[in-house]
């Protein structure tokens, strides 16, 4: 039996599929957004003090996070797929 047999048990003439490990990969990357945001936070810290001065934010560098954001969520959410692109 392979992996994707193991996750979707036929039971008469519907298909039950087994969400049992969902709350498991919900609850890590959870825990592993958290982390990054916070070491992200910490890094913006410790580069504001090292120069002495508030952080100097702009929308043009929001709009750059936010692009290689959506880029890094597409490459996670094309793991485990077979499509080369």
């Amino acid at each position: 039996m392979d992996k994707q047999e193991r996750l979707i048990v036929e039971q008469g003439q519907g298909v039950v599929v087994d969400t049992a490990w969902t709350s498991k990969i919900l609850g890590i990357g959870a825990l592993l957004g958290a982390l990054t945001g916070l070491g992200a936070a910490y890094l913006l810290v410790q580069q504001t003090k090292r120069k002495g001065e508030l952080p100097d934010l702009n929308a043009g560098e929001g709009i750059r996070l936010a692009l290689l954001l959506f880029g890094l969520l597409r490459q996670v959410a094309l793991l485990g797929s077979n499509d080369e692109k």
